[in-house]
Parts: C-alpha cells; sequence; structure tokens
C-alpha cells in the first residue's frame, strides 16, 4: 500500500446534505423547516421554553440551600502525613503548617480556605501541626503520639441576643 492508496473507511464520512436545491431535491425551498414560524428563522434558542406554559424546570421543586460563600478545606489524613516524613518529604522536627503540607504534595493547588486535619491511619511520631481545623479524633492521635495540634481558624460565634 502506497501514501497515494489511502482512503478511509467506507460510510466513515457523511455526505452533507445540501439544502435549498430545488424542490427535486425533496430539501429545497424551506430545507425542511417547516412554513414561517420562530423556528424557521436563523438563531433559535428556545431550550426550556414550553409555548407559555411554565416550563418543567420551574415547576420542579427545588430542595436545599447552597451557601455562596462557604469555605472549603483541603483533607489531609494523619496516615498521609506519616508517609510523607517517612518519605523525608515532610520533617517532624520542624512545625508541619499549609505551606510545609503544600511543599510535600498533601494538598493541592485548588482554591482552599485552609487545611483540615482527619483522624484516618496512625502517626508514630512527635509531631506539631499548625491547621486551619481539626478533628477532635485526630487531635487526640496526634496528642497520643506525644505531638501538638495548633488550630488556627477563628470559630463562627454565636450572635449575642440583646
Amino acid at each position: 500500500m502506497k501514501l497515494n492508496e489511502l482512503r478511509d473507511n467506507e460510510g466513515s464520512r457523511y455526505r452533507k446534505k445540501r439544502l435549498g436545491r430545488g424542490i427535486g431535491s425533496g430539501k429545497g425551498k424551506t430545507s425542511g423547516k417547516g412554513v414561517k414560524g420562530q423556528k424557521a428563522r436563523e438563531g433559535v434558542s428556545l431550550n426550556g421554553f414550553e409555548g407559555g406554559q411554565l416550563p418543567l424546570y420551574r415547576r420542579m421543586p427545588k430542595r436545599g440551600f447552597k451557601n455562596i460563600f462557604r469555605k472549603v478545606y483541603a483533607p489531609v489524613n494523619l496516615a498521609r502525613i506519616e508517609k510523607a516524613i517517612v518519605d523525608g518529604k515532610l520533617n517532624s522536627d520542624a512545625v508541619v503548617d499549609e505551606a510545609a503540607l503544600r511543599a510535600a504534595g498533601l494538598v493541592g493547588t485548588g482554591k482552599y480556605a485552609g487545611v483540615r486535619l482527619l483522624a484516618v491511619g496512625e502517626l508514630t511520631r512527635k509531631v506539631a501541626i499548625e491547621v486551619a481545623g481539626a478533628s477532635a479524633a485526630a487531635v487526640a492521635a496526634v496528642e497520643k503520639a506525644g505531638g501538638s495540634v495548633k488550630v488556627t481558624a477563628a470559630k463562627a460565634e454565636a450572635p449575642v441576643e440583646a
């Protein structure tokens, strides 16, 4: 086989139907769009429009609440911190904070409000950790290993009633 003998597989390319080329073509005059009206025109955008009837997306009940101001924290498990220390990516003698966790590759590059420490796995060495949030079980596990956890994020205070 030579380069000049190369061909597409039979049926792999479909010839575009030529519209508006006479009544004998079967797609002449109105080009398959019927007669007049909004949908026969160019640039019609009617997604979700139901002829004045209340559209389905407005008839469906709405549920729940999505807080657009919520803070998203990057989760980091104790097992991953332990593995990073064993692999030499983290120094257990220095304070392990968000910058150190990012440098070690434990926190992604997303827009996070901070790091939240979770108690999945075990910690076998003494480590000082400084994070925006931590679960009670994670704090207990770090303190059991002889380390300490400092939570830096301020908790939202309950409104004071006058």
